[in-house]
């Protein structure tokens, strides 16, 4: 009974010291100077000392907000989103305003659905089929029929395809015609804040534009925000420039943009904005609405007729979902009302799907 006693006095002693050390350090330490600490060793890519310091951080001060969001984005740069999440949204649980949280979680989703690309085969086919249709002031349908396939490289993904055109139109002209165009896109990424898109197709045919050329840079921002600038060419029977601007912003499973259209013509700028709001479900799987209001069109397949119209306001709406790593598909629908002269107005709708055949094996 003695030496139980004494063992049990001895046990308390020495975890009384073990705490009163414990708390001793935790009160001599500067979290601010360690924080600084870690985050330079993180930046460093020194993750596995980084990671143990931050989650002892963390635990010594679990007030202690930007410790917490220096570990979520440490588990993230390591590809462990779900934790990553989890650990900010604990923070946001309790401080739900927190802008720099919420700018967190934002880019490590984003990260996630980008990680989530690379996870797919860098080949594929791909096919689509898009229509748009009127009726004023006579009946025009108008269809492209499309088939490509895409590349991923380690600077940025490149697609090239074939568009069939076909149009039908009705009384007076009587019209029913195809053509043809040959497309190269490509999404190169300049550095780790700036990627753009260039495109440059050709028809021998009518229908489509001669000529179209593009070319468009972005430049991401803090706060989960990016901006981009760039310029179309379209070639008729005339030179037609069009550029736009635009400014995004990632927001927890919500990407919004708003863009802007110019179109130079002899007698003045016109101009159009498009709206958009973008909801992810998954890291693969989203609803996008978008609504726009002007004159400057949008659409490479179909400017010409564009080009004409005095106004016009439009909602469409698409769906987008990466079923498998090896298929993918995309559906959208659209409905404008335009003034196609100086008194009249017509309604005018649009669709399409495609869908993307991912080959070979996800590395």
């Amino acid at each position: 009974m003695l030496i139980s006693r004494c063992l049990t006095f001895i046990i308390v002693i020495v975890a009384s010291m073990a705490t009163f050390t414990a708390l001793s350090a935790q009160e001599g330490a500067n979290p601010e100077t360690e924080y600084a600490r870690i985050r330079s060793l993180a930046l460093d890519g020194k993750y596995s000392e980084a990671e143990p310091a931050a989650r002892e951080l963390v635990k010594a001060y679990p007030l202690y907000g930007d410790a917490r969001i220096l570990l979520g984005r440490i588990l993230a740069w390591q590809g462990h989103y779900e934790e990553a999440e989890a650990v900010i949204d604990t923070l946001l649980v309790r401080e739900p305003e927190n802008s720099d949280a919420i700018e967190a979680v934002g880019d490590i989703r984003r990260w996630s659905r980008d990680r989530t690309q690379q996870e797919t085969p860098p080949t594929d086919i791909r096919a689509g089929y898009f229509f748009d249709t009127y009726s004023e002031p006579y009946d025009r349908f108008w269809q492209v029929f499309s088939v490509g396939a895409g590349h991923r490289f380690g600077w940025g993904t490149v697609v090239a395809s074939v568009n069939t055109g076909n149009i039908i139109l009705g009384p007076p002209e009587e019209t029913s015609d195809a053509d043809i165009q040959f497309a190269a896109e490509a999404w190169p990424q300049l550095s780790s804040k700036n990627y753009a898109y260039a495109a440059y197709a050709f028809s021998p045919g009518q229908w489509f534009p001669k000529h179209r050329a593009a070319l468009e840079v972005w430049q991401t921002l803090p706060g989960g925000w990016a901006a981009s600038a760039g310029i179309n060419y379209y070639f008729f029977d005339r030179n037609t420039f069009i550029a736009t601007l635009s400014a995004e912003k990632y927001l927890g499973d919500w990407w919004f943009s708003a863009r802007g259209y110019f179109h130079f013509k002899e007698m003045g700028v016109r101009t159009s904005v498009y709206l958009n709001a973008r909801r992810y479900f998954s890291r693969t799987e989203y609803l996008q609405l978008t609504l726009g209001a002007g004159t400057a069109p949008d659409e490479p397949f179909d400017v010409m007729t564009d080009l004409e119209r005095q106004s016009a306001t439009s909602i469409r709406i698409s769906y987008f979902n990466q079923i498998t790593s090896l298929w993918a598909f995309r559906v959208g629908a659209g409905y404008s009302f335009e003034k196609y002269d100086e008194t009249n107005y017509r309604n005018r709708f649009e669709g399409g799907v495609s869908i993307i055949r991912g080959i070979g094996k996800t590395k």
